[in-house]
């Protein structure tokens, strides 16, 4: 696939690997949409991405609302006929025991994650038939191995992984590519503002964020991905070899996961 003036929808783009595939893709000569909670944030990043030369548009939007979804697309071919590749990126994380967890967070965390894929696929879906496009996911390794304290994002992404592989199997036959991310732990500002218990921001990662797999790298390996109609891609050697260990040892992976989460600074097993 050539990348050159395709038009791209980038859902959650003003931080992290959503920001790093706009500027990949639009480097590679796509006209590219990003969407965001935040005006501000949504400006700045426009403006940095303006900057590259990338041809831009910015549509403030919030991924769990149905109808924000259905603008993104409206707006998009009123602004260029078209939509060939759509990344569903918009995304947050929890932290917190399910015994602790209110469960206005569990269904945040839903509504974001699996319900703002479904919206924006299903409301895009129509131009990218018509294109023989490519709706492209950025899932987790949480979806196929679940971690402790993370309930939520986990069911998420399991939701996300399933109807990629149902939807995928739909399409097929029409021309179009499903592609499924599956990031192992990348430096970007989800942790930071992952949600605890009651909802409000941890404030601050857990882990070693300068130890990880850049949000640019990730976004270039999508690109490839993306141009070589790829299945799947699963990012580093940790997700890697957890996503080997669980499906030929997952007991043993439940303790492994156990004893890794339960290290983490302020892990909740203390």
């Amino acid at each position: 696939m050539d990348i050159k003036n395709k038009v791209v929808v980038i859902t959650g783009a003003t931080s992290g690997i959503g920001e790093a595939c706009a500027l990949a893709f639009g480097k590679e000569g796509a006209k590219v949409v990003i969407t965001g909670r935040n005006q501000l944030k949504l400006d700045n990043t426009l403006v940095n991405l303006q900057k590259e030369g990338v041809e831009c548009i910015g549509i403030l939007a919030d991924a769990g609302v149905e109808g924000d979804n259905k603008k993104i697309a409206e707006q998009t071919v009123n602004k260029w006929g078209k939509i060939d590749i759509l990344i569903n990126n918009a995304g947050i994380s929890m932290r917190a025991l399910f015994q602790d967890l209110d469960m206005d967070v569990f269904r945040k965390v839903m509504d974001t994650n699996f319900w703002g894929t479904v919206y924006a696929t299903k409301y895009c879906l129509p131009e990218i038939l018509k294109s023989k496009g490519s709706i492209i996911g950025v899932s987790s390794i949480n979806g196929f191995r679940g971690t402790p304290a993370r309930t939520a994002y986990t069911a998420s992404k399991f939701a996300m992984n399933g109807f990629f592989e149902s939807l995928r199997t739909e399409v097929m036959k029409r021309g179009v590519h499903v592609l499924v991310v599956c990031p192992g732990f990348t430096a970007s500002n989800i942790r930071n503002i992952a949600l605890t218990a009651d909802g409000s921001s941890q404030g601050e990662s857990p882990r070693e964020e300068d130890k990880m797999m850049s949000a640019e790298e990730v976004a270039l390996e999508i690109i490839k991905a993306t141009k070589k109609k790829k299945r799947d891609l699963i990012l580093t050697r940790q997700g890697k070899l957890a996503s080997f260990l669980n499906k030929w040892m997952p007991g043993m992976m439940d303790n492994i996961v156990y004893n890794t989460m339960a290290k983490e600074k302020d892990s909740p097993f203390k």
